[in-house]
């Protein structure tokens, strides 16, 4: 795990010269007539999401070129992968050439797993740093179980007992799928109907007995996370701050303080306290007035706008990543992105940075249909683009694409 740059909290945050000032949001504004951060870059609205773009890997970055998926992940810090599927175009779609099954293969190889390190979702991690992660950022969504676990007429004791069970079965390199794990408890005499059983399998991963491994067929794995990855980093918590401040603000930048602290579910003092201590490796802009952080290479890259085109999965950074996501998404079009606010993001179609459509792809055994709806007029020659972007997606699942415009 690369380390460079972060450092004990002693200073804080370098500024830059740079640019000039549409709101990013949730972010300290400006008063009228106050000065921006003596140094700092000003960028619009529009610089800061074509820079925002290349933070994301969805552009060439000055930088980083991540050639694999455990670089990919590291560069991230975590990708939101409650969707195993969407897990997997986010990671194909930086890595051109790639196949799902290039993906899977390199998680089975453990360049990544799956657990619940943040705001008790899903995500990617770096392997050998998912404990540490789960002990920095899991610790605030444990502690707040207990009504969880009173709803589902559960105790401490039970979900305790349940961890330790699934330990026990899952010791000397066993594998086993969430059907069989629930079928152990439910042999130890621990009742897994309803919701009781997805609750303790999230249980023994969020304490750190459990990850999710890579899935067998089609359903769901579980493994000892101290086999699974037996030479864990262990940074102290100062360093472990700084780790995920560089990596979010490089990947998901430029962007604001309280952004990150939302993604981590870090307090507002731990996200000050993280930003701090990656040092001179993070930069402070303003984004129409509003303060923001960045990588400081990253103001090296263009600021121009991009008409590029993008098939994103669902549950990508270029949204999850954000509390604020106006930068991206017209507010006319949050509705059909997230139908009903359930938490449940369409895949969208981009372009130049803004979600300008939305897409739902069914697997079958010759082929995979694409429904594609525009939120925005496309002329002929951009619904070509898109085709293109989702015939890249249908070469990655290794089935040639029935594309259908609604």
């Amino acid at each position: 795990m690369a380390t460079s740059g972060v450092r004990k909290p002693a200073g804080g945050v370098r500024q830059q010269a740079g640019g000039a000032g549409e709101p990013a949001g949730g972010g300290r504004r400006q008063a009228p007539g106050a000065k921006a951060p003596v140094g700092a870059a000003e960028l619009t609205g529009a610089e800061a999401l074509a820079l925002r773009m290349t933070a994301l890997l969805l552009r060439p970055h000055p930088t980083a070129r991540p050639k694999d998926v455990a670089g990919v992940v590291e560069w991230f810090g975590a990708m939101q992968a409650q969707d195993a599927a969407s897990g997997l175009w986010s990671l194909g779609l930086r890595l051109p050439g790639w196949t799902q099954a290039d993906v899977q293969e390199a998680l089975e190889r453990r360049e990544a797993l799956r657990t619940w390190p943040m705001r008790g979702t899903v995500h990617l991690v770096p392997s050998r740093d998912a404990r540490w992660m789960l002990d920095v950022t899991g610790v605030r969504t444990l502690a707040a179980a207990g009504p969880r676990r009173a709803v589902l007429g559960l105790s401490l004791a039970e979900a305790d007992r349940a961890a330790d069970v699934l330990g026990e079965a899952l010791a000397g390199g066993t594998r086993m799928t969430r059907s069989q794990c629930q079928a152990t408890l439910n042999a130890a005499g621990i009742d897994t109907t309803g919701q009781r059983g997805y609750h303790l399998l999230w249980y023994a991963a969020q304490k750190g007995v459990t990850c999710i491994a890579p899935h067998v067929g089609g359903e769901q794995t579980f493994a000892l996370l101290d086999e699974w990855v037996p030479d864990p980093h262990r940074p102290d918590r100062d360093e472990a701050l700084g780790i995920l401040a560089l990596r979010y603000f490089r990947s998901h930048g430029p962007t604001t303080r309280q952004d990150f602290a939302g993604w981590t579910g870090l307090t507002a003092t731990d996200a000050k306290r993280g930003i701090a201590a990656a040092g001179d490796a993070l930069t402070t802009v303003t984004v129409d007035g509003v303060e923001a952080v960045a990588d400081a290479a990253l103001l090296d890259a263009p600021r121009t706008p991009v008409d590029d085109v993008h098939a994103l999965p669902g549950f990508d950074e270029f949204l999850l990543g954000f509390k604020d996501r106006s930068l991206m998404v017209a507010p006319e079009h949050k509705q059909a992105i997230i139908p009903g606010g359930n938490g449940v993001f369409q895949s969208t179609v981009v372009r130049g940075g803004r979600v300008a459509g939305t897409w739902k792809r069914t697997l079958g055994k010759t082929k995979v249909k694409v429904a594609v709806r525009p939120l925005v007029d496309l002329d002929a020659a951009t619904r070509e683009r898109v085709d293109a972007a989702l015939a890249a997606y249908a070469a990655f699942v290794g089935l040639p694409p029935a594309v259908e415009w609604a």
